[in-house]
Parts: structure tokens; C-alpha cells; sequence
């Protein structure tokens, strides 16, 4: 393989990875829809975990490859970027109004998934067991945001009026028949695994040629590719004024990367932990996340100003990951 080819690959791994969760995304939502699931409900977890897809899509074939740390930087990297570039720059598109709700219940849930990696990766090794707890986890959350999805629900028609009207959006065909819906679930996992093959391929030989650790390959290539989902819905959802959804988005997708993604690469290939990856990077994590989730509470909106400080924040950890930390 040659650096244009790579290019090839990198490029098209990512365009078929942002395509298979748009597909499946689009499949799972007119399906649920067909079997009468709420909207709200389908906001809250097929479209956060469809744009988390690629994430767990790369994270698993990373697994497999025997590259465990480049599937933390992913994590890590796509974290970061999440908050800090695809928010900041939705929150200069247009201030981002946070509700009472999700700064007292989904943000510090996402602060604390996050701070639990720690005490996990601390010894330097992630283990099968280590991976079905967070697995464990992951299914806990989904099912408690399934329970209060469906309480608040029905409590508040408005809520449930402005997901369909976002899901709405997401799906070009919902008068086709289930069978349709269930070959585009099909097609998109597909896409999603080929996709996930062909951009690794591309993006490690791409990233080695010029000298990066595979670990910082994780946290840059892949994550800024991974996280084009979340910037395009998220990007959508501000210019539509649709800020819980926009935050929901953002603060659920972090949830699932921490716990499906490095859950799903613990269970099929343990691995040793590179110690950077308890350093600086796992930090920068949190101190974004925690400055996300502070603003938030002071505030109950991300404006244009602290929008550019989150995206000069992301600039400023790129710089540093190149210049300071490439082959580490």
C-alpha cells in the first residue's frame, strides 16, 4: 500500500462509516416507529447510539486487530471532540439553551461514566471481565433512560412532539413496510463493519508514515472522523433550534463510547494499557467534560463566547498531541 491509496482508504472507511449509522439510524427509527415505540423514546437511544455506531464500529475492529489503545484514544479523542469541537462550534452557530433536567441528571452522569474509567484502567490492563461490567453498565443506563424516557413521555406531550418532529426529519421513507426498514438495519451494520476495516487500514498506515503513535492515531484521525455523525445532527439540530436534542446528542454519545465501545473492545481481546492513557489524555477528558457540565449549571446555556473557547480548547490539545506527544 502506497500514502494515496491509504488516503483512499481513510477516506472512503469514513464516508461508508457515516452513511452505514445514517442508514442504520434511519432503518431502526421507522421500524420503531412501525411497532409503535415512542419518538421520544428513539431520540434517546437509537439516535444517540447510531451516531455513537462508528465509534463502537472501530473500537471493536480495533479490539480484534490487537490495537486496544488505539480503541482508547478513539474513545478518549471522540469524547473530547464531541464537547469541544462539535459543540463548540454548534454553540457559535447559536447559543445552546441546556434544560434543568439534563444538567441535573445527564451531565453528571456523563462526568461520572467518564470518571469511572479510571479506577478501571488504572492497573494498566483491561480485562474480559472489566468489559462486561461496562457492558453491565450500559445496559442499566439504557434501560433506566427507556423507564424515565417513557415517564416524562407521557407526561409531556410537548417533548414528545419535538422528537418526532426532529426523528421526522431523520427519516426519508417511514411508510415503507418493515421488511425495508430491516434491510436498511442490515445494510448499515454492514457499511458500518467495511467502513470501520477500510479506515483503519488507510489511517494507521497514514499515521505511522508520518511518525504518530497508534495511540494518537486513535485520538485524532479516527476520533474527528468518528464524530462527523454527531457534528452533522448536532449542527442540524442548532440551526433548527433543537438545544435538548443537541445536548442529548452530545452527552449521550459520550455515555455509549465510554461504556459500549471500551466494553465491547475489553470482552473480545484484553489488553494492556499504555500509561498516557491515565495521564494527560484521560484528563483533558475530564476537564472538558466537567467545563462543559459547570457552564452548563452556571448558565443553563453554552454561548458564542465559551462555544469558541471549547473549540480553541480542542485546537490547543491538537496542537499538543503533534507537536508535543506524536510518537508517545
Amino acid at each position: 500500500m502506497n500514502t494515496f491509496w491509504a488516503i483512499v482508504l481513510l477516506t472512503a472507511g469514513l464516508a461508508i462509516l457515516v452513511k452505514g449509522a445514517d442508514l442504520l439510524v434511519d432503518g431502526a427509527v421507522a421500524l420503531a416507529q412501525r411497532l409503535g415505540v415512542s419518538p421520544l423514546i428513539i431520540g434517546l437511544t437509537i439516535v444517540s447510539m447510531g451516531t455513537s455506531a462508528p465509534e463502537v464500529a472501530t473500537s471493536i475492529t480495533f479490539a480484534a486487530r490487537n490495537l486496544g489503545n488505539t480503541a482508547i484514544g478513539n474513545v478518549y479523542g471522540s469524547n473530547i471532540a464531541n464537547l469541544a469541537l462539535v459543540g463548540g462550534i454548534c454553540a457559535m452557530i447559536r447559543p445552546i439553551r441546556v434544560r434543568l433536567s439534563v444538567v441535573r441528571r445527564e451531565l453528571p452522569v456523563m462526568l461520572i461514566v467518564v470518571l469511572l474509567l479510571l479506577p478501571i484502567l488504572s492497573n494498566l490492563h483491561l480485562s474480559r471481565i472489566e468489559g462486561a461490567t461496562l457492558l453491565g453498565l450500559f445496559g442499566v443506563l439504557l434501560a433506566l433512560t427507556v423507564f424515565i424516557g417513557l415517564r416524562e413521555g407521557r407526561a409531556k406531550p410537548a417533548e414528545v412532539a419535538e422528537a418526532r418532529e426532529h426523528i421526522g426529519e431523520k427519516v426519508r421513507h417511514p411508510e415503507k413496510p418493515a421488511w425495508y426498514s430491516l434491510v436498511l438495519i442490515v445494510i448499515g451494520l454492514g457499511g458500518l463493519a467495511l467502513g470501520a476495516d477500510l479506515a483503519i487500514r488507510g489511517g494507521v498506515f497514514i499515521g505511522e508514515k508520518i511518525g504518530l503513535s497508534k495511540t494518537v492515531i486513535g485520538l485524532t484521525i479516527f476520533a474527528v472522523g468518528t464524530s462527523l455523525p454527531e457534528l452533522m445532527t448536532c449542527m442540524v439540530a442548532a440551526f433548527k433550534g433543537h438545544d435538548d436534542l443537541s445536548v442529548g446528542t452530545l452527552v449521550g454519545s459520550n455515555i455509549f463510547n465510554a461504556l459500549l465501545a471500551l466494553g465491547c473492545a475489553g470482552l473480545i481481546r484484553p489488553f494492556d494499557v499504555e500509561p498516557r492513557l491515565v495521564g494527560v489524555d484521560y484528563w483533558v477528558m475530564i476537564v472538558i467534560s466537567a467545563a462543559f457540565m459547570l457552564t452548563a449549571m452556571i448558565y443553563n446555556r453554552i454561548g458564542r463566547k465559551i462555544g469558541l473557547v471549547l473549540a480553541l480548547s480542542y485546537a490547543a490539545y491538537i496542537v499538543y498531541l503533534f507537536a508535543v506527544t506524536p510518537n508517545v
